[in-house]
């Protein structure tokens, strides 16, 4: 059987640490040539584009914010210059701040939903766009169970995610037309920095909570995610699937 990405084109948002750097691998590991962006660690990327060079596939890297609508652009034009049009693209770029709603400065709400909810515009309308010229495409957004349950974590944090849901199901039906498909992740809780900026009462308790009695491995999600930006997943769009180690609800 053929690897799950042969072929592909893939472009990851936060590609240095944590779920995206194992998206990246894992990705490259099943066929993908793997594009990048990253906010400031330099190194992180030189060895995120080592790995994937490993399995053989091409990697690019752009140190360029998520944010900046400008730069996207720019990149998207450069990888199609370079590779042809993306064809899998994954919004995993995120950030948190463990805040109390009461005591969250503007700043840290600003911060936030900049960075989770804007950059859903920034980093998928100029991939859109080129999947929509090419008639196929398939997106993932990586989002978070704090979008759907009612877990200890910050407002503005979960505010952003519920949003991609949003983003997801409802980009999902236009792209339908255009034979994009657009899913989503709601991730539990991963060994990520990501995933420490929780309070810490809430990590205390969290094997507790779930079935597998641990936190997740990024590598775990990217597996699962190199499946669902698959043709294999052919028939499956504006869903949201929970991968969070099976959680008491």
């Amino acid at each position: 059987m053929s690897l799950l990405l042969e072929g592909k084109r893939a472009f990851v948002s936060g590609g240095t640490r944590g779920i995206g750097a194992a998206l990246c691998e894992v990705f490259a590991r099943e066929g993908a040539d793997v594009a990048f962006n990253y906010h400031s660690r330099d190194d992180l990327a030189g060895e995120i584009k080592k790995k994937i060079e490993a399995h053989g596939r091409k990697a690019l890297a752009y140190k360029v914010s998520v944010t900046d609508r400008y730069g996207m652009k720019h990149i998207a034009r450069e990888i199609k210059d370079v590779w042809g049009a993306i064809n899998v693209l994954v919004n995993n770029a995120a950030v948190n701040k463990a805040d109390n709603f009461a005591t969250t400065t503007d700043k840290s709400w600003d911060w936030v939903v900049d960075t989770n909810v804007n950059s859903l515009f920034a980093v998928t309308k100029p991939f859109y766009k080129q999947m929509i010229r090419e008639k196929t495409g398939n997106i993932l957004n990586i989002t978070s169970v704090g979008a759907i349950r009612s877990l200890p974590t910050s407002v503005h944090y979960a505010t952003s995610k519920a949003a991609m849901i949003g983003f997801t199901k409802c980009l999902s039906r236009e792209a339908s037309n255009f034979g994009i498909t657009v899913n989503a992740i709601a991730a539990g809780i991963f060994d990520t920095d990501l995933g420490q900026t929780l309070p810490p009462r809430l990590l205390q308790m969290h094997d507790f909570w779930v079935s597998k009695g641990r936190v997740g491995k990024p590598a775990e999600l990217a597996e699962y995610a190199a499946f669902m930006c698959s043709d294999r997943n052919s028939f499956m769009n504006g869903e949201v699937v929970i991968v969070d180690g099976g959680a008491v609800t």
